[in-house]
């Protein structure tokens, strides 16, 4: 009994190994990445970038504001103090005649760049060619005797969830490392830029891999790894190559021209659905056409759902900046809108964006405030690290408002315990009869906390 007993145990134990590797043959199939690192490395190089930091000790211990900065000051003048700050990163050649492709934060602000080639050890001083910190993408050139070692520029679009890739660059100084993982999502909006559309990546990325390859099993870059959820693991976020690859013509001449079509657009929310009479949330609401704009020539009005532009949908707010940017000024496409429930498509021409745009002022509320929807263009003017809520764009001054402590910048996200995404409301339309806010919440931007104020409105005061 015993012995079948020990029989039975050691039939079970191993057969599980056994059952645990039943996969799929195309995923085993694979002996080693070392091909695909051999024809890579080589064109990896490491970063080294140096900056003069001048700053006023006594802002380690005072603000501004404060009246024993302005003591020292006044008696004292300014004390300056000045170091050398270093930093690493990483890059890889994309030309033999010496262009490296870089994150933008990886060189900003450097006085002195320096650039290692892995596998030959060579050192060369580094210029910027050009930058775009909206997009964290740097262009640079050395100069070499010979024709260096290049890394083919892939496909970011044509990449698929689940697809392999390995994180090449120099993680704590570490050259030549390489790890592996899968990309875990595409289109990311972070909170970098205005034109956030990620790839996000399980593959190991620490600090120094900023400005690495990302590439996909046919040895070409897919991504430019850049950043990382530093209180998370395996979350890591990098430039998608074809951001990078519609940018370098631009780059090489140091001017960075973007598309502009002149809306400002927001989120369908699920409430929103069946007053547009759309399917699903899917889309972005015009909020506002500027005047004179391509969208105004063409027709688009407030009110309208862009659902789809030039054959690709767009499925939130985020995505249309990020679709029209990269949409060569002149170009025209077709953009499908829903309008009182019927799809429209408009021929749109785009034009080049100007540096800065007239926007129409919402109607001042009757607390003394005017504010604005959360778009990407409102979010990049005032520096926003929130998404939710409504920005104050100007306030008056002696208002109930002004005298609670709000401030120009700060977010309303909530009144009488009611959340507010978009603009509607927010004491906008407050009726004339009595009303009484008695919490009100917002963010501040001055220092990134939550504030509430009880009893900001009192008897027809809003």
């Amino acid at each position: 009994m015993i012995k079948k007993i020990f029989f039975i145990i050691f039939i079970i134990f191993f057969s599980i190994p056994v059952y645990a590797l039943n996969v799929p043959s195309s995923v085993v199939q694979r002996e080693s990445f070392s091909p695909i690192v051999e024809r890579v490395l080589p064109a990896v190089v490491n970063i080294r970038t140096t900056q003069i930091v001048r700053e006023n000790p006594l802002m380690d211990f005072f603000d501004k504001d404060d009246p024993f900065y302005r003591f020292f000051k006044r008696y004292f003048g300014e004390i300056p103090h000045e170091y050398q700050q270093k930093s690493l990163g990483s890059g890889f050649i994309i030309s033999s005649d010496g262009y490296i492709l870089t994150n933008n934060h990886v060189i900003s602000r450097a006085t002195k760049i320096r650039v290692k080639l892995l596998y030959t050890g060579e050192v060369y001083d580094a210029e910027v060619v050009g930058s775009d910190p909206k997009t964290d993408v740097a262009l640079l050139k050395i100069k070499a005797s010979r024709k260096l070692p290049t890394v083919a520029l892939g496909d970011s679009d044509n990449i698929k969830v689940g697809d392999w890739v390995l994180a090449v660059g120099n993680p704590f100084g570490l050259n030549g490392t390489v790890t592996w993982g899968i990309i875990s999502a595409k289109g990311r909006v972070i909170g970098q830029g205005p034109y956030d559309h990620f790839l996000q990546t399980d593959a190991a990325i620490n600090p120094g891999n900023s400005g690495g390859p990302l590439v996909d099993m046919n040895g070409k870059v897919v991504g430019i790894n850049t950043a990382i959820v530093a209180s998370g693991q395996g979350i890591g976020f990098a430039v998608p190559i074809n951001i990078a690859k519609k940018l370098i013509p631009q780059l090489k001449k140091g001017n960075i021209v973007r598309g502009w079509l002149g809306v400002l657009v927001q989120n369908v929310a699920p409430d929103m659905v069946k007053f547009f009479k759309l399917p699903d949330t899917s889309g972005a609401i015009v909020s506002q056409v500027v005047k004179g704009s391509p969208a105004d020539r063409a027709g688009i009005e407030e009110g309208d759902v862009i659902i789809e532009y030039n054959g690709k949908k767009v499925n939130s707010a985020t995505d249309l900046p990020y679709l029209v940017a990269f949409t060569t000024p002149g170009e025209t496409v077709n953009i499908k809108i829903v309008r009182d429930g019927r799809e429209i498509i408009k021929h749109v021409t785009i034009g080049k964006k100007p540096k800065k745009i007239a926007l129409e002022r919402e109607k001042e509320s009757r607390l003394g405030i005017t504010v604005a929807n959360i778009t990407p263009y409102v979010k990049e003017e005032y520096n926003l690290k929130i998404d939710n809520g409504v920005v104050i764009t100007d306030i008056r001054e002696g208002s109930i408002a002004y005298l609670s402590g709000l401030k120009k910048g700060d977010v309303i996200i909530e009144v009488n315990r009611k959340k507010y995404q978009v603009i509607y409301n927010v004491c906008l339309n407050c009726p004339s009869s009595h009303l009484s806010v008695s919490r009100f919440f917002w963010y501040k931007q001055r220092n990134h906390s939550l504030q509430h104020i009880q009893g900001i409105c009192s008897s027809g005061s809003c």
